[in-house]
C-alpha cells in the first residue's frame, strides 16, 4: 500500500512510542493528523489488512515489523530534510517541520543519500529526535520528560517537540537549544546560570538526558 497518506499514519503512529510507551489510539491519531476519526478508521482498515498495522475495534494501533521498516523510512526522510534546510538554507527550527512534509514525499532516494552524506550522516535533527540510518537503525539515549523530572536534575536538552512553531521559538529566545545542559528548577530552568520561567505547556514538550 503506497500512497503518501499512508506513510503519514505510519509515521505519527511511530513516532507516538517513540518518547514514552502507551500505544496510540485511533482518536489520538485522528486528532494528530487533524482528520475525522470515521476517515481514520478507514485508513486505519486498509493499513491493517496490508500488514503495516495491528488493530482491533476501539483498541490501540501498533505497527507490524513490516509497518514500522516503512515507518522508519520516511521519518528519516523527514527528518534529514529538516536537518538539511537549517544547516544548508537557513531555516529556523520552527519553520522546517511543514517543508518537510511535503518534500519528504518528492525526493528521489538517490537525493536523499546525497543529502545524508552531504550532511556529514546527522544523528539527530534540529529538535533533537533520532535519525535512522539507511538500515532503520535507531540511536536511543536514556531521557526523562521535563514534566518528570525532580527539582535539581541536571541534564542536556535531548528533544523539543515541533509540533507548536510560536512555542519553539518561545523557547529558543529563552535561551533553550538542543545538547544545551540545564538545571530543573521550581517553575523553570536554570539556563547558563539564569533562572528561566517556561511558558505554560513547555514541559510537557522538552525531553532531558535522565
Amino acid at each position: 500500500m503506497e500512497s503518501p497518506a499512508a506513510d503519514d499514519y505510519l509515521k505519527t503512529v511511530y513516532a507516538h512510542t517513540e518518547w514514552q510507551p502507551a500505544p496510540i489510539t485511533p482518536s489520538q491519531l485522528a486528532a494528530k493528523l487533524g482528520i475525522a476519526p470515521s476517515s481514520v478508521t478507514e485508513m486505519v482498515k486498509k493499513l491493517a489488512a496490508a500488514g503495516l498495522v495491528s488493530h482491533v475495534p476501539y483498541g490501540a494501533v501498533r505497527l507490524t515489523e513490516d509497518g514500522e521498516q516503512r515507518a522508519l523510512g520516511i521519518v528519516r526522510r523527514h527528518r534529514l530534510i529538516e536537518t538539511w534546510l537549517v544547516r544548508e538554507f537557513g531555516y529556523a527550527w520552527d519553520e522546517v517541520h511543514d517543508e518537510a512534509e511535503v518534500l519528504e514525499h518528492t525526493i528521489s532516494d538517490r537525493l536523499l543519500e546525497g543529502i545524508d552524506a552531504r550532511l556529514g550522516r546527522p544523528r539527530f535533527d534540529p529538535h533533537g529526535d533520532a535519525i535512522p540510518d539507511a538500515f532503520g537503525r535507531v540511536e536511543r539515549v536514556p531521557f526523562v520528560l521535563l514534566a518528570d523530572a525532580d527539582a535539581g536534575h541536571t541534564g542536556r536538552v535531548l528533544r523539543v517537540d515541533d509540533r507548536d512553531p510560536e512555542l519553539l521559538r518561545t523557547l529558543e529566545s529563552a535561551g533553550l537549544v538542543i545538547g544545551g545542559e540545564v538545571v530543573v528548577i521550581p517553575g523553570g530552568l536554570r539556563i547558563d546560570g539564569a533562572a528561566v520561567a517556561l511558558p505554560e505547556g513547555a514541559t510537557d514538550v522538552v525531553w532531558l538526558s535522565a
